[in-house]
């Protein structure tokens, strides 16, 4: 039926048109191999014709296997069904099928850990992981098991898995070495660590315990020798040991006592503050560095800078009964004293000596150094004297605290060097100041308050950066308004006098600096009225008023003089002395219009005392002039009358100096013969032109 379906087709035959079949030469051949010629073989090299497609069958039949498929039914029970004989079998229940859904799922695979690769495709044996790792597995068992069955191609496929199986524990296995290892070196670095730590620890427990007694012994030998009786104050004893003026105390009183009881020992040791005595090493023996032999009874004292020698001698018989009995019969005599830093202690224990069974310098430390580099043994009195042991510590100890607080000398000083040279360099005018170069390492790091956030003097140093910059490039109002910010911020400084005068210091170089490129700017451009005001105007905010009015004075006079010196007496002096009265009055009646406008009036009298002052060089000119003239004549009225002529011009500037003018002008001759007029200046011409 299937196949009639395939060639049932549901279109209607009546509205498409049939296909001609294509006519060719020959039948087609079942397999498809090629037409036949007329003689029916088959015709050699030629392509295969494809087989056309099939003409559609008639609509009659179509609709007729469509009636058929829709008037099925598959419902009708045959004739003799007896439902009692076949009954119908119940569902499963849900558990059931769960279950069993389970169990096929974990059903192994196939016999020996096969699995088929594919449809008529050869089985793969898998390689089963736990039944390797199992400790009970027989190899040989286990592989006639597994390739009982399997093919060669699948013994060598297991034997390829197998070797991959190998080759990836090994690497893991490598790699878990590794991280044991690199774990294991890990620990035992931090178990040395941790054993070094330890072993400091123990060290340092040690020297706790060796002070603690030190200063327990000392401060037992002053509470014997009655210097605690000396201060009367109401502390407990432990208070007193506890504050640093009592630890002072102590120290001195350690001092004191080792005076007394070592002679000749303030001369090694004068006493200074902070310097004290760490331990009494006790008895010891000097011994010969050649063949090792006693020499001489010494007794060691560690300062904390020092080690002191002192050697043990009997006392003369030649006392009093009373002071024999109580004095000792030894006496101690400094012998040498070393700074810690200029003499090394070595220990001088080594393996035991075969002959006596125990080294002779077991106990025994050599101190190697000072001036002359020389080196001696000292041995305890008792064999395995703990003071030895006690004696290197506590001077190892002592050495390095004295390299400690070395180097943190040394570092302040290279700090204030450096302080000082870094301020020395930027204002070379710091070396000049003694007093405030002492005090640059301290406001290196000091803070001020400007606009309500705290800066340091390195945020100075920006803003002095800042005003150098300003006055290279010549920009006067920036430069003259960042000073007086400074100034204000050094003025209200009042509670801290270092900073106060560190500011001050850098801001008054600098505004010199400004106001003299502003005064030389000042003596350039005094003719102009406006620069002049601008001028005058800075150096006034930067205090330099009066340096303003004498340069702006001197100017103006150098002018007067200048343009005097370009006139020319031609023969007529009436005509001389015009031009030399209109120089020098037109110049100073400007020059006191400008002054007015551009100086406060406090300052105004200074103006006027040079006004003065250049008329009366005025009054010498025009008295050397007219001395060749006789009092009263015409020329001499001219002339008297052309400077007064032009004087009146300093009243448009409220001032009034006709009476001074021709002053103390006489007439004089020579042996009757008149002096003849001298003339200034030199080929210019009128003085009209000439004048500012």
């Amino acid at each position: 039926m299937s196949e009639e379906r395939s060639k049932i087709s549901l279109r209607s035959g009546g509205k498409r048109k049939a296909r001609q079949p294509i006519k060719i030469s020959g039948p087609i051949l079942q397999d498809g191999s090629g037409p036949r010629g007329p003689s029916g073989p088959a015709v050699p090299n030629e392509a295969p014709i494809p087989r056309p497609r099939p003409p559609p069958q008639s609509s009659a039949k179509t609709s007729d296997l469509v009636k058929r498929r829709y008037s099925t039914r598959f419902n009708n029970m045959p004739n003799d069904f007896d439902p009692a004989a076949n009954p119908v079998p119940a569902l499963p229940s849900l558990d059931q099928y769960v279950q069993a859904q389970a169990q096929e799922r974990r059903a192994p695979p196939s016999r020996g850990g096969r699995s088929d690769s594919g449809a008529g495709g050869s089985a793969e044996i898998q390689v089963d992981v736990r039944a390797l790792r199992d400790p009970g597995l027989v190899p040989e068992q286990y592989v006639a098991q597994i390739l009982s069955d399997a093919t060669e191609d699948q013994v060598r496929d297991y034997e390829a898995a197998l070797k991959k199986l190998k080759r990836r524990v090994s690497t893991d296995l490598q790699q878990n070495v590794y991280q044991n290892r690199t774990q294991f070196i890990k620990i035992s670095k931090e178990a040395e660590k941790l054993k070094s730590e330890m072993r400091t620890l123990k060290n340092l427990m040690a020297e706790l315990k060796a002070n603690t007694t030190a200063l327990r012994a000392a401060s037992h030998n002053a509470d014997s020798s009655g210097l605690n009786g000396q201060m009367s104050t109401g502390l407990s004893r432990r208070d007193k040991r506890s504050s640093v003026a009592d630890r002072t105390a102590l120290w001195s009183a350690q001092m004191q006592a080792l005076y007394k009881n070592v002679e000749g020992s303030q001369k090694f040791l004068p006493n200074t503050p902070g310097r004290h005595v760490v331990q009494d090493a006790g008895p010891w023996v000097e011994l010969d560095n050649a063949t090792y032999r006693s020499r001489r009874a010494m007794q060691i004292f560690l300062l904390n800078d020092h080690i002191l020698i002192a050697s043990r001698k009997k006392r003369k018989t030649d006392l009093p009964a009373a002071a024999e009995s109580r004095a000792p019969m030894t006496k101690l005599v400094a012998d040498r004293c070393w700074h810690l830093l200029d003499v090394e202690v070595v220990d001088m224990a080594g393996p035991s000596d075969s002959s006596s069974g125990r080294n002779k310098l077991a106990d025994a430390i050599m101190v190697r150094g000072g001036g002359q580099n020389e080196s001696f043994i000292y041995r305890t009195e008792k064999a395995e004297d703990p003071e030895k042991a006690s004696l290197i510590l506590n001077i190892r100890k002592q050495v390095e605290e004295l390299r400690r607080n070395l180097q943190s000398e040394r570092e302040a000083t290279n700090k204030a060097k450096e302080t000082i040279n870094y301020f020395a360099s930027r204002d070379p005018g710091l070396l000049q100041k003694t007093e405030l170069l002492e005090t640059l390492s301290d406001i290196k790091d000091m803070l001020i308050e400007v606009d309500g956030k705290k800066q340091n003097l390195r945020w100075v140093e920006g803003q002095m950066d800042e005003l150098d910059i300003h006055i290279a490039l010549q920009q006067i109002e920036p430069a003259v308004a960042l000073i007086e910010k400074l100034k204000t911020l050094a003025y209200g400084l009042k509670n801290n006098a270092i900073a106060q005068d560190f500011i001050s210091f850098k801001v008054d170089e600098r505004r010199a600096r400004l106001a003299a490129l502003v005064v030389r700017e000042l003596i350039n451009t005094h003719n102009h009225q406006r620069k002049t005001e601008q001028n005058v105007s800075w150096l006034t905010r930067l205090g330099y008023e009066d340096r303003a009015r004498e340069a702006y004075l001197s100017a103006r006079t150098e002018i007067i003089q200048k343009r005097t010196r370009q006139c020319i007496f031609q023969g007529n002096l009436n005509d001389y002395i015009w031009e030399i009265s209109f120089v020098y009055f037109t110049i100073i009646r400007n020059t006191v219009s400008c002054f007015q406008s551009s100086f406060p009036p406090t300052m105004m009298s200074a103006c006027v005392k040079w006004a003065k002052e250049e008329v009366d060089a005025f009054n010498a000119i025009l008295a050397r002039q007219l001395s060749g003239e006789k009092e009263g004549s015409e020329v001499w009225t001219q002339c008297m009358e052309t400077a007064k002529e032009h004087a009146a011009m300093l009243s448009e500037v409220d001032l009034d100096f006709r009476n001074l003018v021709g002053r103390n002008v006489k007439s004089a001759t020579t042996d009757g013969v008149p002096n003849a007029p001298q003339g200034l200046g030199l080929m210019m011409g009128g003085a009209q032109a000439a004048v500012a």
